[in-house]
């Protein structure tokens, strides 16, 4: 008696290929979510969140159609306050710090300057 029944092989499916390209997706050399300047990274924070709160507080005021605000905070957030947070983080270390990779081993260290006008390796 065999309790296991036999299974036929399955073919492998075609997947295709992911664009890592696109914006919010982690390509190599390009930030995911740093803005071009930190203060420009705080003032999109400062309007999520301020959507968020206000949309919350508002809502004994004028009801809970204010809560149709809060989604627009997470295009100011360009996703999520965790992401707006990674995003503050990559922003401030930008130009200051750069991963190097050495016979398989990635380290984070600062980065040599590079005179005006020429691109980072």
């Amino acid at each position: 008696m065999n309790p296991l029944p036999t299974v036929d092989a399955v073919k492998p499916v075609d997947v295709p290929l992911v664009d890592l390209t696109r914006r919010g997706a982690t390509a190599p050399g390009r930030p995911d979510f740093a803005s071009s300047s930190v203060p420009r990274h705080l003032a999109r924070g400062a309007l999520g969140f301020g959507l968020i709160i206000g949309s919350v507080a508002l809502v004994p005021v004028a009801g809970p159609a204010t809560l149709l605000a809060a989604p627009l905070a997470l295009i100011a957030f360009r996703g999520c306050p965790t992401c707006w947070m990674v995003g503050l983080a990559q922003t401030i270390s930008r130009g200051r710090l750069e991963r190097r990779c050495e016979d398989g081993v990635c380290t984070l260290a600062k980065a040599h300057p590079h005179p005006a006008g020429t691109p980072r390796p």
